[in-house]
């Protein structure tokens, strides 16, 4: 598979609130689906996926989500999935927790079997590059040994469920755009992604190395989102690096931290990821 430019996004935060409601959780109606079209789902995730900082305030907001959002701002799979079925409505789950890693992944993946989803999404690996520093990175090998016990697990549990595997948004480009922007580079500062943010305005060989190794850090890790998403065979989409490809500016983003998707960078990735997603 071709390498491509990846690279991360997440937030560093001690704390984070659940401030903003996830989708409608109204009463489910009745009634058998359509076919090829999902009754329930779930999404797995970090922060992206859990739509920090889309809302007024600097919080998870489930319900800007670029895969379960309820809100109009956002054309979410949810949403596109309730407009061709109904028996969907309320049947939706969000498990992306900010600042997740691979790690976290198989515990989420187990929580979706619990819930018995029928279509996954899965975004997940910015934390494992966005370290202290990159030689905290997570291994490749490591970071693969994680989703191949997820994916187990989502295997085991939903055998006949959907998985959607998102690539990872290409923010080595935002850092690119946003290095001579005082406000973005004030918010970077404050700790927003060190190992590929720290010192975002030098030059210097050293800090360009940094972000190199990041970038690369990454692509590695999406080429293993790619071929695990392979691995587990039909019922499973890779994004083709849709997500990644996005060509993310300044205003598609939070200006909170200049970095996490704003409403309209949510409804971006629900556009370009769901866009090539099958039928089924």
């Amino acid at each position: 598979m071709p390498r491509r430019r990846h690279a991360a996004a997440l937030a560093l935060l001690g704390v984070f609130a659940l401030g903003c409601e996830g989708a409608d959780a109204g009463p489910a109606p009745t009634g058998a689906p359509k076919p090829g079209r999902a009754s329930s789902m779930a999404a797995l995730g970090d922060s992206i996926t859990a739509g920090l900082g889309s809302c007024r305030v600097y919080v998870a907001c489930s319900r800007n989500s670029w895969s379960t959002g309820g809100a109009e701002a956002v054309d979410s799979h949810y949403q596109r999935l309730l407009a061709g079925n109904s028996t969907i409505k309320g049947r939706v789950r969000n498990f992306a927790v900010p600042g997740a890693r691979a790690a976290d992944l198989p515990a989420q993946a187990a929580s979706a079997a619990d819930a018995g989803a029928a279509y996954v999404t899965v975004l997940i690996g910015a934390n494992d590059a966005c370290t202290d520093d990159v030689d905290a990175m997570t291994p490749v090998r490591t970071f693969r040994s994680h989703l191949d016990k997820a994916f187990g697990r989502l295997g085991k549990g939903l055998p006949d469920s959907r998985i959607l595997v998102a690539s990872i948004p290409d923010v080595y480009r935002l850092w690119e755009l946003g290095r001579e922007n005082a406000d973005a580079v004030r918010a970077w500062r404050r700790g927003i992604c060190p190992a590929l943010l720290a010192d975002p305005t030098s030059t210097l060989p050293a800090d360009d190395e940094r972000r190199r190794r990041v970038a690369d850090r990454v692509d590695d890790y999406n080429d293993q989102l790619a071929q695990a998403c392979e691995a587990y065979g039909r019922r499973c989409h890779w994004d083709g690096g849709a997500a990644h490809g996005v060509r993310f500016s300044l205003d598609l983003v939070s200006k909170a931290d200049y970095f996490h998707p704003s409403v309209a960078g949510q409804n971006r990735l629900a556009d370009v990821t769901y866009a090539g997603r099958p039928d089924w």
